[in-house]
Order: C-alpha cells, then sequence, then structure tokens
C-alpha cells in the first residue's frame, strides 16, 4: 500500500510501505476513505530536523473495516468508521471520565509503530474502543463533515462546551482557522445568539459568518481588544475561545473576556509561561480548555451531522488525491488552502472549493443536553467536572511529564489540535 511519510521539514513523500495487518487481537484493519492535512501537520513539516527513515504521519480519517482481531466485537468487516484522532480502549477510569486523551491504554496515531492516517490503510490498535460506526454509504455526500469528528469540530466543540457556551453567554472566537470557524459552528450550536470572530482572512471570516458569526473583527492586539470592547459595551464577553495558541493571541483573549468570564484554548500553546496576573485574579477569569477528547464527543455530535443541522465539512476548500498530498502541505502552509481533504483511492482530484456562504447556517438547539460534556456532565452520571487552571504546563498523566513539541515561532500560525 501507500502512505505518507515525513523526512524533514518541508519534505513530505507519497511511498510504498507494508501492508497493515493484525497485531494484537484487540486490532482492526481500515481501508481509508477520507483523510486530512491537520493545522498541527504542519508543526513538523515546518521544523522536523532531516533523518533517513521518513515517519508515518495523520491522524484523522474514516473508512471501511478490512480486518478485525478476535477480542473485537461490535465491528465487522464492511462497517464504516470514523477514528477519533487519539486511540483509546474507552474502558478505563480516564475514558470513563470523558477524557480519552489520557487513556491508560491508548496512543497517538503515528507514533510508537502505529500508522498514520494519510495513507491507504491503518492499523488500528484498541479498534473497539477508538472505532466509531457511521450509518452512512461509502459514497455518501456527509462524508467531509463526518471526518471533521475525528478532530476539528470536536475540538471546536470542546473550547465551547469548557467555556460554558450557552443561550445567555456572548463568545469571542479568536483565530479563523480550521478549528476556529468550528468554535463558531459548536458555539452556535450551543445556542449563542452573540458571536464575535476574530479574523482577517475575508474568505474565511466569510464562511465564520455563515457558520454564526454576527460580527467580525480583523484587527489584532490592543486595536482588536478595543474594538471588542466597543462591540460589547465596554464589558467583553462572558467566553472566549483561543483557537491559535500563540501568546499574542492568548493576550488578545485576556484582553477581551468580561469580568467573571472563561477563557477556553484550544490552540495547542507555542509558549511556556501563561501571562495571568492581578489583573486577572481581581476580574475572576477562569482560563480552561485543553486537548480534545473527540471520541467523548462523537456520539453527542453525529445525530446534528447525519440530520444535516450542521456542516462542519465546510472547512475543508481543497480536496487531493494520496499522490498531491505533498502540494496539500504546501497549499496550506503558503495558506493557499484553509484545510485540506484527501481521497486516497484517487490519483489526483481538483481543488475544490467551500460552499457559498449563505448555506448551512445551524439554528439553535432544542435540546436540554447540549452542554453535557466530560466536563459539564449531566447530574448522576458520575462524570466529575475537571478544568485547567492554565497556570502550569500540560502533563502526560502517564509519564507525569510535560510534553516537548517543536513549533514554528508565527504568530498567525494556523488553529490546530495537538498532534
Amino acid at each position: 500500500m501507500r502512505a505518507t511519510l515525513i523526512y524533514g521539514a518541508g519534505d513530505v513523500r507519497v511511498e510504498d510501505v507494508p501492508d497493515p495487518k493484525i497485531q494484537q487481537p484487540t486490532d482492526a484493519v481500515v481501508r481509508v476513505l477520507r483523510s486530512c492535512i491537520c493545522g498541527s501537520d504542519l508543526w513538523p513539516y515546518k521544523s522536523r530536523p532531516a533523518t533517513e527513515q521518513g515517519e508515518r504521519i495523520g491522524h484523522e480519517f474514516l473508512g471501511v473495516v478490512e480486518d478485525v482481531g478476535s477480542d473485537v466485537s461490535g465491528l465487522k468487516n464492511g462497517d464504516l468508521v470514523v477514528a477519533p484522532f487519539v486511540w483509546s480502549d474507552n474502558t478505563c477510569d480516564f475514558c470513563a471520565e470523558g477524557l480519552h486523551t489520557s487513556c491508560r491504554h491508548g496512543g497517538w496515531w503515528a507514533a510508537d509503530g502505529v500508522d498514520g492516517g494519510q495513507g491507504e490503510a491503518v492499523r488500528v490498535p484498541q479498534a473497539q474502543g477508538t472505532l466509531v460506526k457511521l450509518p452512512v454509504a461509502e459514497d455518501s455526500a456527509l462524508l467531509p463533515s463526518l471526518l471533521t469528528l475525528s478532530d476539528v469540530f470536536c475540538t471546536g466543540h470542546h473550547s465551547a462546551v469548557t467555556a460554558g457556551v450557552d443561550p445567555r453567554t456572548t463568545v469571542t472566537v479568536v483565530g479563523d482557522g480550521a478549528v476556529g470557524l468550528s468554535a463558531v459552528l459548536a458555539a452556535r450550536r450551543l445556542g449563542a445568539e452573540r458571536i464575535i470572530l476574530m479574523g482577517r482572512h475575508k474568505d474565511r471570516t466569510d464562511l465564520g459568518r455563515d457558520f454564526g458569526a454576527t460580527d467580525v473583527v480583523p484587527e489584532r492586539g490592543e486595536e482588536g481588544i478595543e474594538r471588542v470592547r466597543e462591540l460589547t459595551g465596554g464589558d467583553g464577553t462572558h467566553t472566549v475561545l483561543e483557537c491559535v495558541g500563540t501568546l499574542p493571541a492568548l493576550q488578545m483573549s485576556l484582553g477581551v473576556v468580561r469580568a467573571g468570564g472563561t477563557v477556553s484554548r484550544v490552540g495547542a500553546p507555542q509558549y511556556d509561561d501563561v501571562p495571568l496576573g492581578f489583573q486577572e485574579f481581581m476580574n475572576n477569569i477562569t482560563l480552561t480548555g485543553g486537548v480534545a477528547p473527540a471520541r467523548a464527543y462523537i456520539d453527542e455530535l453525529l445525530p446534528d451531522v447525519l440530520e444535516g443541522k450542521v456542516e462542519p465539512g465546510r472547512v475543508f476548500d481543497r480536496t487531493v488525491g494520496l499522490d498531491d498530498v505533498p502540494a496539500g502541505y504546501r497549499a496550506m502552509d503558503d495558506r493557499e488552502a484553509l484545510k485540506v481533504l484527501i481521497r486516497p483511492e484517487a490519483t489526483a482530484a481538483p481543488p475544490t472549493p467551500c460552499p457559498p456562504p449563505g448555506q448551512g447556517l445551524p439554528s439553535p438547539p432544542t435540546r436540554p443536553d447540549t452542554r453535557h460534556s466530560p466536563r459539564h456532565p449531566r447530574p448522576m452520571n458520575h462524570e466529575p467536572r475537571t478544568t485547567d487552571n492554565g497556570q502550569r504546563a500540560k502533563i502526560d498523566r502517564r509519564s507525569g511529564t510535560s510534553p516537548k513539541i517543536s513549533i514554528p515561532d508565527r504568530t498567525d500560525a494556523p488553529a490546530v489540535s495537538p498532534l
């Protein structure tokens, strides 16, 4: 089979690799129908040291089950499935709390000998706990939107949920990348009626308006903060969804949050120290967010995608075949594409634009439980409420150490979720 490998900064290749096979009784093999390039894939693309041996890359995919291990139940050959960007057993104590990203028996795609998602097929560890079946055909027009459940839409949803977005809150979204636009869509889905999008790329903010943004602020820094304050009568917004990960983005977020408000950061931090001080203390500001446990959200979001109430797949504005994945990386790195969809079965595919603004604006939800999540649980579901106060580095719960990630120093870096 063929798959994408990275050899160093700017050096992505598509090569022949061994076909995936069942290695553990809990494995499955999935033939990939759709994958994509994530903003976080640009980190190694921009900074990875050159190596003689390439490594697999990619962590967002959906496809068809081709084989299952002897211990896997509930899945069979031919099932269409989506894979969250972290694989997990869905049974350990952390998974029971909705923290699948901290699963005691889980891990990351394209790491520790596990396949990456940008290829023709993938061996899936802990398949029974990881994969979610999709009740659509292989040629369904919903596949792009269903693919976003692997990461980007769930990450946007995570930012909105951990911030406590509901019909009573005003929202600012910082960043007009794919995650920022997904956060707009998620906030609208949760009932927010005033959503300010801070972004400066008109084609993206136009899509953001269609997703539910009521105002767009292209200014940055102090000028951007002043503009948001003007729009909110000087107060700022109840919630701020920080979807970039740079220090300037966090500083803007802290500048536009209302007293007693919450900043949720899902842009992976490209800084070591959080600028929280006396002013934030006096204003009772809450800092939350983190890496999104996508597996915990799929069951909630899937029905709305299937019913067409939300169309998160509109963040894909270019489609490539597997052979053209290197060109897809260049397009995203050069900001010629927002998010690139990969069709591994196609040798080439023409670029496809986003659907025009004016389509797909979701209505506010009527279901009373849309805010429920691992961090805002239903009463009596025994899922503890947890938040990150943002004043210490994120700790790997299994190793007790802070992960070290090489990230390019770009104040306009794309909104991303961690690898």
